[in-house]
Order: C-alpha cells, then sequence, then structure tokens
C-alpha cells in the first residue's frame, strides 16, 4: 500500500468517524477538552499503524478501542488529576438534541471510575456485546460483568431515587 492511499482512507475515516469518536471520548472524559486530547491522540495512533494493518475492515470497532485505551491509559499515567463535579451543566456539542435526562445522566457518568465508565460507554452507548467490551479493553468477559455492574450501581447511586430506575440491563 502507498502512503497516498492510506493518507486518503484515513482522510476519508476521519471525515465520517471524528464526531462519533469526539462524543465517545466526551462521555468518558467529562469534559470537551480532554476527549479532543484523547480523540486526538487516538487518530495519531491509528494514522501511524494503518500502513501496517493487515485488515481494514474493522477500522471503526479499532479507532474505538484506541480511543477507550487512550483515555484509560492517560487516567492511569495522570493520577493526581481527579474529576472535578461542579453545579454547571457541561458544555453542548452543536447540532444535536438533548433531553434534560440524559444532561443528568451524563454529567453523572462523570463520577463514575474510568473503567467502569469505558465499559457503560462501550456497552450501553456503542450497544456492545459482553464479549466485545471485553476485547477493546483487552480484559475477561468477567471483568466487564463486574465493572458494568459497579458502574450502575454507582450511577444509580449518584442519581438518586429521584431520577426514576435506570433501565440499563448487565
Amino acid at each position: 500500500m502507498t502512503d497516498l492511499t492510506w493518507n486518503a482512507e484515513f482522510t476519508d475515516h476521519f471525515d465520517r468517524c471524528a464526531d462519533k469518536m469526539r462524543f465517545t471520548a466526551y462521555l468518558l472524559a467529562g469534559n470537551w477538552h480532554e476527549a479532543e486530547d484523547v480523540v486526538q491522540a487516538a487518530f495519531l495512533k491509528l494514522y501511524l499503524a494503518g500502513p501496517k494493518l493487515a485488515r481494514r475492515d474493522g477500522l471503526d470497532a479499532y479507532l474505538r478501542q484506541i480511543v477507550v485505551r487512550t483515555f484509560l491509559s492517560e487516567r492511569r499515567r495522570v493520577r493526581w488529576r481527579r474529576e472535578k463535579l461542579t453545579a454547571e451543566l457541561p458544555e453542548m456539542p452543536q447540532g444535536h438534541e438533548f433531553s434534560p435526562d440524559r444532561l443528568v445522566l451524563w454529567n453523572a457518568l462523570g463520577s463514575v471510575p474510568a473503567k467502569q465508565r469505558a465499559v457503560l460507554v462501550l456497552r450501553y452507548w456503542h450497544d456492545l456485546s459482553v464479549e466485545e467490551t471485553a476485547e477493546a479493553l483487552g480484559c475477561s468477559t468477567g471483568n466487564v460483568k463486574s465493572q458494568a455492574s459497579r458502574g450502575l450501581t454507582a450511577l444509580k447511586r449518584r442519581l438518586g431515587p429521584e431520577f426514576g430506575e435506570l433501565r440499563l440491563e448487565v
């Protein structure tokens, strides 16, 4: 494969997936600035790995895996940086309709530990199976199930009974 072929393929993939990956990173990080950093690093990793990839049919899943792992790696690397809860709602992306319940849920998601948050985003936002989530995170299916259970419990505790029953199933 020539560099020009990969450059064109990468550009096309970036154009199709950048917003979706940015929003996934936002759900993980809880703020747009960190989400941008994570996505930028993930696309750089994809670009550098691209010429060496034997298969191109799974680029979406591979990129999503890079985004999640980059986010988790950053969280492990910078232990002193913690989530800061504020009374303000997060800044919203342009061109999307959001319900108040979703805003509350996304805000609460920011209080869930990073690994649990990654599992919840992959399982319930991206609708991945337990097996696909385990593959994306490089862990066992049992770990995915326990992290999902703990994450849902943390969300329910954070949201409180006035939010209503979460309809997410582990």
